[in-house]
């Protein structure tokens, strides 16, 4: 083989790819080292606010400080919020990865019953319904798989009430 085929290396996920026990492990893992970043995060800009708020430069109002705060805290604020997307859909992707394999799983058994149903349509089986009988006799030959079709048909075959 060719030393630069990508089959030839090893890769260090490839088998955590391919369980879904394994991958879902790996996601929770990189979830809980987010989720500890974003708690790090929450205790940075509640630092940096308060930082930020209490610095004052001469001349200024009393909101001055917190307007140039307001862009550093927003930019923040949205880092937090792509960081929580970002752990809501590693679960979301563990999830479909097990879905997925329970699909694969199922999938054979739903071919076979696909070509059962398929091989039933071809050949039914009208043999046992011509020997049906609604009175529990067997019926005319000539007469059909039901009873009177309508009410004229009723002459034939009358039963007393």
């Amino acid at each position: 083989m060719n030393s630069t085929d990508p089959t030839n290396r090893p890769s260090p996920l490839r088998d955590v790819a391919q369980s879904p026990e394994a991958t879902a492990r790996y996601l929770a893992d990189v979830q809980r080292v987010l989720l500890e970043i974003g708690d790090n995060l929450e205790l940075l800009a509640r630092e940096t606010r308060v930082h930020l708020r209490a610095t004052h430069v001469d001349g200024d109002r009393w909101y001055h400080a917190r307007l140039r705060a307001q862009p550093v805290e927003k930019a923040l604020k949205a880092v937090q919020k792509n960081l929580d997307g970002l752990t809501q859909g590693l679960e979301t992707t563990a999830y479909k990865r097990n879905e997925f394999a329970d699909k694969v799983k199922k999938l054979p058994g739903e071919r076979q019953q696909k070509a059962l149903e398929k091989a039933r349509k071809k050949n039914p089986q009208i043999q046992a319904a011509r020997n049906y009988s609604p009175q529990g006799g067997r019926q005319d030959p000539g007469y059909g798989y039901s009873g009177p079709a309508s009410i004229y048909d009723l002459g034939r075959n009358r039963e007393s009430a």
